[in-house]
């Protein structure tokens, strides 16, 4: 197992392994100016309402004025969620984030009337908005909101009750990343190990199974203490999701959250099914797993274990900076010069430090770094986290350089394509470049495990989601042991007969996903990783043609719907064949492994 980092004070690690935020501003204090500047210019936004009718012109200030506060705004919510994050139990953060959060919600109370309004103009008007040139699609897109927009009083008063509404996301944050302690486990060489979100991970890869059993029960203990708070702030959560659905006039929340991206709920369903029909070849996967092991009963603490013992190769953070470099050299010398930048320019924060958030992401808005924020341990893991994130930065950035603001960002449903894509090129690298068995097999099974946990694992989780939301719109009360028994059933169902079922602690696990309270995103890891597993395909064709339409899609931000932007790059996300494809490379790579292990025996 990698070795484990022990968590430090933040002041106890050297700022070349920080994040660089006085780029965004130079001071709390300057952060705190800006912000109330931006405060002051809410004012400008109502000097527009109920004047649209006026016509283009007038309608056209007014989104460029709304653009402006907007732009000045992002700046001021990304510093404050990243100073929070850095260090969440610092009050002057705290306090930092929910001024940011309050502005946020107070300026979008301020803009309520606009899209209403615009929905209301006249026939004449609403030609000239889609054919505009600089703004066309943005208002093609805002038209066909028409039914789900409500009142600019109505929709203001959501602005302004969004903080209280959508409180359960912070409750959970707190108690997870701050409040829950989940005690020490005495690690294969009698090191003395702080269970947290950031070590959990490593320690599940452990050798020895008593560490890994130790950490999986001490997670999850802690996590069981709170059900009954949790079962409730995840009720909370679901309810919000659901309220703001029906008073937008859509049949579900998942309907709704998918047509901001204008994603038919089809595609969605596509994925559970497909993916259902391949649940065998997981079956195979984990019955491998346990003959590799070699245990009576596999445990879900088993399954993060790799296969053949301690990784053949693992890297310390400069190394992985420096092999990162030669792995992604198919996209060309332009993608790496910008990537040099993240280095350089000190966009990662590196380790773990004591209060700050778990996990790993991509962070940043048009006039700031796309940010990196990881919990580095020097293992496989963490350098492709490392090229994961890396990949959701140069999407931010290539959009940047070539979009307008008001295209500026990229569709929820695009942000996981790039970063999987990066980590498909990785494992193509290490495939073609590491040819010793030993390499070759903790390779193939990286993938699989890959695919196991983002394909298979994230579609799970898609339809425990989708689960919840229904069953609480239909009236049904998300208590603890509902939320856990199905959890657990869906457990059963997707990793076959070879895991046991005699350690229920697995059934707590829902209430330690911080994606649940994205409001059905989780679905998209699981479309984007089949999707990016196309396009590394493509990439590493050595076809120029291809690298450049990848490039493009990475330049496209928002200036388009999301699945005419994917089938330009190549692949249509409309029908089952992107997923399949990726199915059958997983066959294809199980197979190669079985052949591995059986001549390696």
């Amino acid at each position: 197992m990698a070795k484990i980092t022990q968590v430090k004070p933040r002041q106890e690690i050297s700022t070349d392994y920080q994040w660089d935020l006085s780029t965004v501003f130079p001071s709390d204090k300057a952060w705190q100016a800006a912000y109330d500047q931006v405060a002051g210019r809410l004012g400008e936004i109502d000097t527009f309402r109920g004047r649209l009718s006026e016509g283009l012109d007038t309608t056209i200030q007014a989104f460029e004025t709304l653009l402006s506060v907007s732009r000045e705004l992002e700046k001021l919510v990304v510093y404050a969620n990243m100073k929070h994050d850095q260090e969440t139990q610092v009050a002057t953060y705290i306090q930092m984030n929910d001024q940011a959060e309050q502005l946020a919600s107070q300026t979008a109370e301020a803009a309520a009337w606009f899209e209403p309004e615009v929905l209301g103009l006249s026939d004449d008007i609403k030609r000239q908005l889609r054919d505009n040139e600089d703004y066309g699609h943005y208002f093609e897109a805002l038209l066909q909101k028409d039914g789900h927009v409500l009142s600019d009083k109505e929709e203001a008063l959501l602005s302004t009750l969004s903080p209280v509404l959508s409180n359960s996301a912070n409750v959970f944050s707190y108690l997870s990343d701050t409040d829950l302690t989940f005690g020490e486990v005495t690690n294969e060489t009698g090191e003395t190990i702080t269970v947290s979100h950031g070590s959990y991970g490593k320690l599940l890869e452990s050798m020895n199974r008593n560490v890994r059993r130790q950490a999986f029960h001490q997670l999850h203990d802690g996590y069981r203490r709170v059900n009954n708070t949790m079962a409730s702030v995840m009720s909370g959560n679901v309810k919000n999701h659901n309220t703001d659905a029906k008073l937008h006039h859509y049949h579900s929340a998942r309907e709704a959250a998918m047509a901001s991206d204008h994603i038919p709920e089809s595609v969605y369903e596509t994925l559970v099914d497909t993916v259902h029909r391949y649940l065998p070849l997981l079956h195979r996967y984990i019955a491998l797993r346990k003959t590799i092991l070699g245990v009576d009963q596999l445990y879900p603490y088993d399954l993060y274990v790799p296969l053949t013992g301690e990784a053949p190769i693992s890297y310390t953070y400069a190394e992985a900076q420096e092999e990162l470099f030669k792995a992604l050299r198919p996209l060309g010398e332009d993608y790496l010069k910008h990537l040099q930048r993240a280095f350089d320019e000190h966009w990662i924060d590196v380790y773990e430090n004591v209060g700050k958030t778990s996990g790993a992401y991509s962070s940043g808005v048009y006039d700031t770094n796309p940010f990196v924020l990881l919990n580095w341990q020097d293992s496989l893991s963490d350098f492709y986290t490392l090229a994961h994130e890396l990949g959701h930065s140069m999407h931010s950035l290539y959009t940047s350089e070539n979009q307008p603001y008001v295209y500026g960002s990229y569709p929820i449903f695009l942000a996981e394509i790039a970063s999987t894509t990066n980590e498909n090129i990785l494992t193509h690298y290490l495939l073609e470049t590491k040819k010793d068995s030993a390499t070759q097999i903790y390779s193939l099974s990286y993938f699989l495990d890959s695919v196991k946990g983002t394909i298979f694992r994230q579609t799970q989780f898609a339809e425990f989601e989708h689960f919840m939301h229904q069953a609480a719109q239909n009236g049904q009360a998300l208590t603890p042991d509902l939320l856990n028994e199905k959890y657990f059933e869906l457990n059963k169902d997707y990793y076959g007969s070879a895991l046991s079922t005699e350690d229920y602690d697995i059934a707590y696990e829902w209430s330690r996903i911080p994606h649940f309270y994205y409001n059905y995103y989780v679905y998209q890891y699981a479309t984007g990783f089949s999707a990016a597993t196309a396009l590394a395909e493509r990439v590493t064709s050595g076809d120029q043609t291809k690298v450049d339409a990848y490039l493009q899609f990475l330049k496209s931000g928002d200036s388009d719907y999301p699945l005419e932007i994917m089938k330009r790059a190549g692949v249509d996300m409309t029908n089952a064949d992107y997923i399949e494809a990726t199915m059958k490379l997983f066959e294809t790579r199980l197979d190669q492994l079985e052949i591995l292990l059986k001549a390696n025996n």
